[in-house]
């Protein structure tokens, strides 16, 4: 029980150790070469959280914004303010293609794709049903796959295009009780870095973006999902531990339009980097690199 207690601590610490570094990697950005005149772009999950934090700034900025969303209510805003709402749940083949189809239809291309949609649950491995896991999987990895693969034979034509995929800080390592959101960002880091290889050659650029946690709503959901599921005694040590880490964790961490600025460079910079770690979460990452799996691992066991 010893190191569960210190979850808390270790969690904090990462959090206020990444605050400088996210600061002067911002300014060491803002002095890059931009690219001139607007892009189309197509956001998927504009409706809150990083994607509508995203969608608000490019369209601020002069660009054509097509925001897709399950949420049609929440996701109408854009409307109002020069953007264009899309009705797509990306586990829907046809309203997928649909929505690029519209792009196309009305804007003659599509310049960048922010894949971004997706949610999580927080679980233990053995506690989640396979129902929602399966659920979990088409969202946050086959949805990707449905929007590259609708706008890819557009981006080839045009021998240009960039791919912006939102993936997370946790695609590097797992915890407890996010080990099946884990897999999903694992899933979309592995994907993410076979794309960009493949499409270098039609001068398709892939970028990623990797937020710690972030006070985006995302949270809220996940500690919802958890409480109307079964959680068996055994758990329950590790489990309130995680509980309370993690609550500490969202209630101190960014809002999304940390995540969002990153989100704004990596479609407007000319040579963007490979990937961004936002949301201050550099010194986890460091931590990982630096410690064997073992001693890493250690910090959040309850041996």
């Amino acid at each position: 029980m010893k190191n569960l207690k210190n979850y808390v601590f270790i969690i904090s610490l990462v959090l206020v150790s990444g605050l400088h570094h996210n600061v002067v990697q911002a300014q060491n950005d803002s002095t890059t070469e931009r690219k001139e005149g607007s892009q189309v772009i197509i956001i998927t999950g504009t409706a809150s959280g990083f994607g509508k934090a995203a969608a608000e700034k490019l369209v601020a900025k002069g660009h054509v914004v097509y925001g897709g969303d399950i949420n049609v209510e929440g996701n109408a805003y854009l409307n109002k303010i020069g953007g264009h709402s899309l009705e797509m749940d990306v586990t829907n083949d046809s309203q997928v293609r649909a929505g690029i189809e519209r792009i196309i239809l009305e804007q003659g291309r599509i310049d960048v794709l922010i894949n971004n949609a997706g949610y999580g649950e927080f679980a233990t491995i053995e506690n989640i049903s396979i129902d929602d896991l399966k659920h979990q999987f088409d969202v946050n990895v086959f949805g990707y796959a449905r929007l590259q693969q609708a706008v890819l034979p557009y981006m080839r034509k045009q021998r240009s295009g960039r791919i912006i995929i939102v993936s997370s800080v946790i695609g590097k390592f797992s915890l407890p009780m996010l080990g099946w959101y884990a897999s999903t960002k694992h899933a979309v880091e592995g994907m993410a870095d076979a794309l960009r290889q493949e499409v270098a050659q039609f001068d398709i650029e892939v970028v990623k973006i990797q937020p710690g946690a972030a006070n985006t709503g995302f949270g809220a959901t996940a500690f919802a999902r958890l409480e109307q599921s079964y959680i068996p005694d055994d758990y329950r040590a590790i489990i309130d531990a995680s509980v309370k880490s993690l609550e500490n964790n969202f209630a101190s961490a960014p809002y999304a339009e940390d995540t969002a600025e990153t989100i704004v460079d990596a479609t407007e910079l000319v040579k963007p980097k490979i990937a961004y770690i936002t949301a201050n979460a550099h010194e986890i990452v460091r931590l990982r690199k630096e410690m064997s799996e073992e001693d890493f691992y250690k910090m959040f066991s309850n041996k």
